[in-house]
């Protein structure tokens, strides 16, 4: 009766504590904005069991994955365990559960090999954190204290996994001595209770008490200190990834409350009544300045944070050497709300203690030094999607302060003005294709406006694309394409003047609102000409029409041009077994938006496979590809402060594949590995081409 009362006892004060707990987690969530309305539960569910259960993100990293997985694994199990004894030490029972029969031995010898092996597997990580000096567990946001919370939650594992197996030895030593019946099947603490025989019935006893209470009290101790532990993933993470966001990763989620404004603004005597944002509210700050601003999503994601730093340890910032760290940011947030929250939940939102979420904990510099390239969504292992975090943080600056870089504020300006982010008249767009020749005879490039106004719709329009069009290298590309097309018999045509920039580089630089502004005056051109299908060699442009522009109402048939060429070869429409490039040794670079992004790997591979080269990949590659440093607005504007810079790292990756080409599928990355290219003096030896110029090779035109 003293042992149930003591019990009774101390489950309530944990659950008290748990409780308090809880409801101040919750009081913080409140003070969070929305994010998105929770549906598709079937997709939850499945990525639920393929990411948390499954653990398939962190066997990225197969060895150590594999531990990781094994201990989640283990404790799904152990806590089975943790269930009985809570139910026995209230009801006064002993092993209740093994009411469940074959399935009670099937369970708790799980349970008992999964500690054996948890405990192993906390000594490894131990020794790995004390002794071995991995570079991803330091960092600037790394604190002493953070050290050594890691430590303190892995020594109490481990208590806890030895307190278990202590339990369950006494336990079979002493039924054992007593001639009592043993409940269970026990593989490793069998063998280690014959160990014990020698004993006597009261010494096992007594041990078998203490390693009970000893496990049980732990369980409650852990449970209450978990939330104020890094290791609050352990409630969080599962969660989390039921709660993710199941846009493409290469999207971002389209501010509704500007829409309305933008709409009225662009078409004020046309009525949007299914656009979001079209009826009068109140208007809220743009972007994240502080915790109030971030969504609860955001919020669920910095609690949710394993501080694992595999997202910083691909972060092509931080490999160059730059301040940026997507855990730092994830870290900051967390911090930032237990600092301001319970003045918040006092005084209300306008509770202020003079200080901000930008600025002073997270620097400008670190939020534009982000390419938003997406390694870190990739490789987080819970799903935590850092890069909207930042660029919402980007877009407060833009749109509230106009404190975006300089280079910046006159990209935006030039896109308002010329509908590229250069300083270049829009009436220039055709200048590429004046002189276009293919084997001696000239290319008519065909114009939508004149096939539209002579009563024909073509089965494509190419975007072309401001660099497509303006760039003097990515120029060659277009040409090439075109060449195909026209080779080939496509039926096309191009915009021409009419083109202007898709909004990509302002919408992931911040400039939320002109990003929508080209958005829908290119929707509203490509429905005049009733556009359906666009082929394009940007995967950017790619990504914006395909993920992005349906929340405007523009669903478009959308093919990145490796994607079209690959599917000609594929229904043999298309060979590539010229001479031209024979014995050449060509590896690929990915381009983070066709990649990452949107998940093509194989389309400019098998181009390239098709071709009498030797295809060689570089260590780095699909979704392990390490980004041209362009993206994000990076290329328009100068680096912040690194060891390097991305491209040369890049570059030089390639360069150590011992390949002849660089082939490539964007034209950010043409520029980016180009400059490489120059910087390591191998211009004259190494071409960087990009698929459709291989092709085009390919092709002898």
């Amino acid at each position: 009766m003293i042992k149930q009362m003591l019990f009774i006892l101390s489950l309530v004060v944990t659950l008290v504590a748990f409780g308090y707990t809880t409801r101040r987690i919750i009081s913080f969530f409140k003070l969070t904005r929305p994010a998105f309305f929770i549906r598709d539960f079937g997709k939850r569910l499945r990525i639920t069991l393929k990411v948390a259960i499954g653990q398939s993100k962190i066997f990225r990293r197969p060895v150590i994955g594999l531990m990781h997985a094994l201990v989640f694994w283990g404790f799904l199990v152990i806590l089975f365990g943790s269930i009985e004894m809570i139910i026995d030490g209230v009801a006064r029972t002993e092993r209740i559960l093994t009411v469940l029969g074959p399935l009670y031995d099937v369970i708790i010898a799980c349970s008992d090999l999964f500690a054996a092996v948890i405990l192993v597997a906390i000594v490894a990580f131990l020794f790995r954190r004390i002794f071995m000096h991995i570079k991803r567990f330091t960092g600037m946001e790394m604190t002493h204290w953070s050290h050594v919370d890691a430590n303190i939650s892995l020594l109490l594992i481990l208590l806890l996994m030895v307190s278990l197996l202590g339990m369950n030895t006494f336990y079979i030593a002493h039924n054992r001595a007593m001639t009592h019946e043993i409940e269970g099947f026990f593989p490793v603490s069998s063998f280690l209770a014959d160990r014990f025989s020698m004993l006597s019935n009261e010494t096992l006893y007594t041990l078998h008490e203490i390693n009970w209470w000893t496990h049980i009290l732990m369980v409650f101790f852990f449970a209450n200190y978990l939330p104020y532990s890094k290791h609050f993933h352990v409630f969080m993470s599962v969660p989390n990834v039921f709660l993710s966001n199941l846009d493409p990763i290469g999207k971002l989620k389209t501010m509704e409350q500007i829409t309305g404004a933008v709409v009225q603004m662009m078409n004020p005597e046309t009525a949007y009544a299914d656009v979001p944002g079209s009826e009068d509210e109140v208007m809220e700050r743009f972007g994240i300045l502080d915790v109030e601003d971030a969504t609860w999503k955001n919020y669920f994601d910095s609690l949710s944070c394993t501080q694992c730093g595999r997202c910083t340890s691909v972060c092509p910032a931080n490999i160059t050497g730059k301040k940026l760290s997507p855990r730092k940011i994830m870290m900051d947030l967390r911090t930032r709300m237990k600092e301001k929250g319970p003045g918040m939940i006092k005084l209300g939102k306008q509770y202020t203690d003079q200080k901000s979420l930008i600025r002073d904990y997270i620097t400008e510099e670190e939020l534009w030094a982000c390419t938003t390239c997406n390694a870190c969504v990739q490789e987080c292992p819970i799903n935590i999607n850092q890069p909207s975090l930042i660029v919402d943080m980007r877009r407060y600056l833009v749109m509230e302060e106009s404190a975006g870089p300089a280079e910046l504020n006159q990209i935006f300006s030039n896109i308002e003005n010329n509908g590229a982010p250069w300083q270049l008249s829009q009436e220039d767009r055709m200048v590429w294709a004046e002189n276009l020749q293919m084997n001696g005879t000239k290319v008519d490039v065909p114009l939508m406006a004149e096939r539209f106004a002579g009563g024909q719709i073509p089965e494509y329009l190419l975007w072309v694309g401001s660099a497509g069009a303006f760039d003097d290298r990515y120029k060659k590309v277009t040409s090439a394409f075109v060449k195909i097309l026209t080779h080939l018999g496509i039926n096309y045509a191009v915009l021409g003047t009419e083109e202007s920039s898709t909004g990509d580089v302002a919408r992931r630089a911040g400039n939320e609102m002109l990003f929508q502004m080209q958005a829908i005056m290119n929707i509203e051109l490509l429905a005049g000409y009733e556009v359906k299908k666009i082929l394009t060699c940007d995967p950017h442009a790619y990504n914006t029409f395909k993920n992005e522009y349906p929340d405007f109402g523009g669903k478009l048939d959308v093919m990145h041009h490796t994607q079209f060429l690959n599917r000609l070869i594929e229904a043999g429409k298309l060979s590539l077994e010229s001479e031209a490039l024979r014995g050449k040794i060509v590896t690929f670079h990915d381009p983070c938006y066709l990649g990452r992004a949107n998940g093509e790997y194989n389309a400019p591979r098998r181009i390239i496979e098709t071709m009498p080269v030797t295809f060689v990949e570089m260590p780095r590659n699909k979704s392990f590809a390490l980004c041209c440093g362009a993206g994000g607005g990076q290329m328009f504007k100068e680096a912040e402060k690194g060891d390097r810079e991305v491209f040369v790292e890049r570059t030089e990756e390639a360069l150590n594949t011992g390949a002849d080409i660089i082939a490539t599928a964007c034209p950010y990355c043409m520029v980016m590995i180009t400059d490489g290219l120059k910087y390591a003096n191998r211009e004259d030896e190494i071409r960087n081409l990009d698929i459709a110029e291989l092709v085009a090779l390919s092709l002898n035109l």
